[in-house]
C-alpha cells in the first residue's frame, strides 16, 4: 500500500526519462506497480488512507497536535519505532496491565496521528504493547534512530517544540504516563512534644536520557512547576501547589 506522495514521486522519476528498474530501486516499489500508475494514478479504494502530513510537498503538523504532544511524551518514554519486514515500520508503545486507561488513551492517540488511524494490542507478560504500523512513523517521530535513546542525542524539531509549546500539559501527561508517576511519602514530625506521622504526595519521572531529562524539566519551568533533581536520572515534585497543579492537569495513571 503507497501513499498518493509515494506515487506522485515515482511518476515524477519516470516521466524524467529514469527507468522502471531504477525508479523502483530508489522508492521500493515494484515496477509492476509503478506500471500501473502511468495508466491510474487514483488508488483503489481499499488502499485509500490519509497521506502523512510531514512528507507532503507542503510539510504541516499533524491535524490532532494535542493527541500528537501526549503521544510524543509515550514515545520518548516507553516507545519504540522498528522496520517492518519488507516496507514501513511499527510504533510500539509498552503500557502496564495494571493501568488499562492509560492502555486505552495510548490507543486513541496512536490512532489520531498515525495515518492510517490504526492501532492494536499485543499482549504480553504483565504488559500491552500498543502498536501501530506507518511508513511514516520516521517522519512524525525524527528522534527515530539506531541505538538506544539515552546513548543518542534527542532533540525536538521546531515543528514539534512548537507543537509542546501549544499543548505543554499533554506532553508532561504522556511523559508521567510513561516513565513517571504519583506516589505517598511520608515522614515524621514532632508536635507537641510528640513524634506523629505525615504523609504527602509527590510526582516522579526517571529517564536515563540527559536530553529528555531536559525537556521534561524545561517544559515544567514554563509551566510554573517546582521540581527538584533527586539524582541525575530522577526528579521530584514535591511542594504543594505544584504537586496540585500536576493533580489538576495530569493526575495518577488509571
Amino acid at each position: 500500500m503507497y501513499d498518493m506522495g509515494t506515487r506522485a514521486r515515482a511518476l515524477a522519476l519516470v516521466d524524467q526519462g529514469r527507468s522502471l528498474n531504477s525508479v523502483s530501486k530508489e522508492t521500493g516499489v515494484s515496477r509492476a506497480a509503478i506500471r500501473s500508475w502511468q495508466s491510474r494514478i487514483e488508488p483503489l479504494p481499499r488502499m485509500q488512507h490519509q497521506p502523512c502530513v510531514r512528507c507532503a510537498p507542503v510539510p504541516k503538523p499533524p491535524p490532532d497536535s494535542a493527541a500528537y504532544s501526549y503521544l510524543l511524551g509515550l514515545y520518548l518514554g516507553d516507545g519504540c519505532i522498528s522496520a517492518g519486514v519488507r516496507t514501513g515500520y511499527f510504533l510500539r508503545v509498552a503500557c502496564a496491565n495494571s493501568w488499562p486507561g492509560l492502555i486505552e488513551a495510548c490507543a486513541a492517540a496512536i490512532e489520531s496521528v498515525n495515518p492510517s488511524g490504526k492501532s492494536n494490542r499485543v499482549q504480553a507478560v504483565g504488559y500491552v504493547s500498543v502498536v501501530g504500523y506507518s511508513r511514516h512513523w520516521p517522519c512524525l517521530f525524527p528522534q527515530h534512530g539506531p541505538g538506544k535513546k539515552h546513548e543518542r542525542t534527542i532533540a525536538l524539531e521546531p515543528w514539534q517544540q512548537a507543537i509542546v509549546d501549544a499543548h505543554p500539559w499533554e506532553f508532561i501527561r504522556g511523559l508521567i504516563h510513561s516513565d513517571g508517576c504519583r506516589i505517598t511519602n511520608w515522614t515524621t514530625r514532632v508536635v507537641g512534644g510528640e513524634r506523629k506521622r505525615y504523609e504527602y504526595p509527590r510526582y516522579f519521572f526517571t529517564n536515563l536520557s540527559g536530553d529528555i531529562i531536559q525537556l521534561f524539566t524545561g517544559t515544567l519551568d514554563k509551566l510554573g512547576v517546582a521540581w527538584k533533581a533527586a539524582n541525575h536520572r530522577n526528579i521530584s515534585i514535591a511542594r504543594k501547589a505544584s504537586v496540585a497543579l500536576m493533580d489538576t492537569h495530569v493526575g495518577p495513571k488509571y
